[in-house]
C-alpha cells in the first residue's frame, strides 16, 4: 500500500490509536501521519503509507482549518471540557461582544503552548507533567490567524468559529484568549478539523468506511497519490535519458528549464519525486520510486 490515506478521525482515539489500527489493516508499519489531533478532535488526518512516509515533513502547506465552538462561563485544566473546571463565573457577554473581539485574533501572533500538549521541554512532554500537577515554563511561539469566520450559537452560551491559522496553532488557547478578550471565562467544547494543508473533509474517509473497504478488497482505491502533495509546484516531464540520470542521483546539465524546484514525471506519466534546477543544472531532491 503506497500512497495518502486521509481519515476522518473519530471522536476518542488519539493520532497514535489511528495508526496502530491502520497498521494492521494496511499490513505496514511504515506510516506517518500530519498534524495531530487531541482525542476529543474529529475530522481530516493525513496518514501517510509506505514510501509516501517520505512527504510528511516535504509538504508544501501546512496551514489548518478548524470548527471549534466556545462554551462561556468556566475554565479548565485543559482548556476543553474533557478537563477538571478550575473556575466557574455567570456570563455576561455574548455574540455582541464576540464579534467585536474577534478581529484582534487575525494575523501573527505570539502562543503560549498549554500544559496539556505535546510540546517537549527538555525533553518530556507538557502533558506528562501537567498529569503530575506540575506547571513548566512555556515560551510563546509565533504563530498566525489567517481568518475566523463567526458561524452561529448551537446552544446558549456557546459559539462556533471557523478558524483558518497556521501550523502550531492550538485552537483551545485561542479560544480561552478570545474569552478573556471578552471579559469572560471559556473553554472548548467540541473541534473538528475540516482542512489539513491541501487535504478536506471530502478526501476524509471514517474508520467504519476504511474497515469496509479492507474487507471487499476495494481499500487501494481509497489511496491518494503522494503526488497530490506537491501539486502547486511546476510539472516537469523528464525523457528515459534524464530519468535514468535522476535514478541514479546523477545531476544533468544544461538542462532547458528555469531555476526552481519541480515535481517530476517520467516520459510514461508516472510520478517520480522532486527535483532542482539551479544554473542550468537538474538534480535529484527526493525520489518516491525504487531505484531500480
Amino acid at each position: 500500500m503506497q500512497g495518502i490515506l486521509v481519515v476522518d478521525k473519530p471522536a476518542g482515539w488519539t493520532s497514535f490509536d489511528v495508526i496502530a489500527k491502520l497498521r494492521g489493516v494496511l499490513g505496514t508499519r511504515k506510516l506517518g501521519h500530519s498534524g495531530t489531533l487531541d482525542p476529543m478532535a474529529t475530522g481530516v488526518l493525513p496518514v501517510f503509507c509506505g514510501s509516501a512516509s517520505k512527504a510528511v515533513d516535504l509538504q508544501l502547506d501546512h496551514d489548518k482549518t478548524y470548527r471549534a465552538v466556545l462554551r462561556l462561563g468556566c475554565r479548565t485544566d485543559t482548556g476543553d471540557v474533557t478537563g477538571r473546571v478550575l473556575e466557574q463565573r455567570p456570563v455576561t457577554g455574548g455574540e455582541k461582544e464576540l464579534l467585536e473581539v474577534l478581529p484582534r485574533f487575525v494575523g501573527p501572533q505570539m502562543q503560549t503552548p498549554p500544559m496539556y500538549s505535546a510540546v517537549k521541554v527538555n525533553g518530556q512532554p507538557l502533558y506528562k507533567a501537567a498529569r503530575q500537577g506540575l506547571e513548566v515554563e512555556r515560551k510563546p511561539r509565533p504563530i498566525q490567524v489567517y481568518a475566523i469566520e463567526y458561524q452561529g450559537s448551537p446552544a446558549p452560551g456557546e459559539y462556533t468559529l471557523l478558524v483558518r491559522c497556521s501550523k502550531g496553532t492550538y485552537i483551545r488557547t485561542l479560544l480561552e484568549e478570545i474569552a478573556a478578550a471578552m471579559g469572560q471565562l471559556g473553554t472548548m467544547s467540541a473541534l473538528r478539523r475540516v482542512r489539513a494543508g491541501l487535504f478536506a473533509e471530502a478526501d476524509a474517509h471514517t474508520m467504519d468506511c476504511i474497515l469496509e473497504a479492507r474487507q471487499q478488497g476495494t481499500l487501494e482505491a481509497l489511496l491518494l497519490p503522494v503526488e497530490r502533495v506537491f501539486e502547486p509546484l511546476p510539472l516537469l516531464t523528464a525523457d528515459a535519458r534524464v530519468a535514468a540520470h535522476l535514478m541514479n542521483g546523477c545531476p544533468t546539465s544544461r538542462y532547458p528549464a528555469p531555476d526552481g524546484r519541480y515535481r517530476v514525471r517520467d516520459a510514461a506519466g508516472a510520478f517520480l519525486g522532486l527535483a532542482n534546477v539551479t544554473g542550468g543544472v537538474l538534480r535529484v531532491e527526493k525520489l518516491f520510486v525504487e531505484r531500480g
